[in-house]
């Protein structure tokens, strides 16, 4: 059995493990309700629209990613259409020169077996961070969000996520925004359901249920 052909656990299941551990936590799960983390399986895609989302706003990232899979259209991104297009033709979306790069890196790493979806489920996360940030333009956080939007792995802390920082200071009644190693000793303490203390928290900041 792969790493992630589980089920997720359910809403007694994180309640039980909360009450236990974070009494904090425990309350916000009893006041948002069960925890829904959706699984896109198309890894390339994914990876694409992590690069697309870098460092600009969801409007315009959400834009971008509208008129890239529309070049597509009725047929969807892959590795060899993407590798196929001028770079003109991407940058005409409205990616950037290096965003470009970028996209042009990662699909070339798909086709010559570098980076290898079949095997991802069976990899360790430090193994697939390792894999996925030898790609030009991807680094750890992107590959946090893979791996808990694509794998659904339930063990992910992404200390770099400003959304998860914002959202522990509010919801721990910090003076500041938590540091890494603040954020580690917790997520120490929601092992090994440190993704699901995430999602919970992002949803104090945002009532929308997170998708990737």
């Amino acid at each position: 059995m792969t790493r992630d052909a589980k089920k997720l656990p359910s809403r007694k299941i994180i309640l039980q493990h909360f009450d236990k551990r974070d009494a904090v936590m425990a309350g916000v799960i009893l006041r948002t309700g069960a925890f829904k983390l959706s699984q896109n399986k198309n890894y390339f895609l994914v990876l694409c629209k992590a690069i697309i989302a870098q460092q600009i706003s969801t409007k315009a990232a959400e834009a971008i990613t509208h008129r890239f899979e529309n070049i597509f259209a009725p047929a969807r991104a892959t590795p060899e259409r993407v590798q196929s297009l001028l770079e003109n033709q991407l940058r005409e979306v409205g990616l950037s020169n290096q965003k470009v790069k970028y996209m042009k890196d990662l699909s070339e790493k798909f086709l010559d077996g570098t980076i290898r979806p079949r095997r991802m489920a069976y990899l360790e996360n430090e193994e697939i961070i390792q894999q996925l940030t030898g790609v030009y333009g991807i680094g750890r956080w992107t590959v946090e969000m893979f791996l808990i939007f694509s794998l659904n792995r339930l063990n992910v802390m992404p200390v770099g996520d400003l959304g998860l920082r914002v959202g522990l200071k509010k919801l721990y009644n910090m003076r500041a925004l938590p540091t890494p190693e603040r954020m580690r000793a917790l997520g120490k303490k929601w092992h090994p359901f440190e993704t699901v203390g995430t999602w919970y928290t992002w949803r104090i900041m945002d009532e929308e249920i997170v998708a990737y």
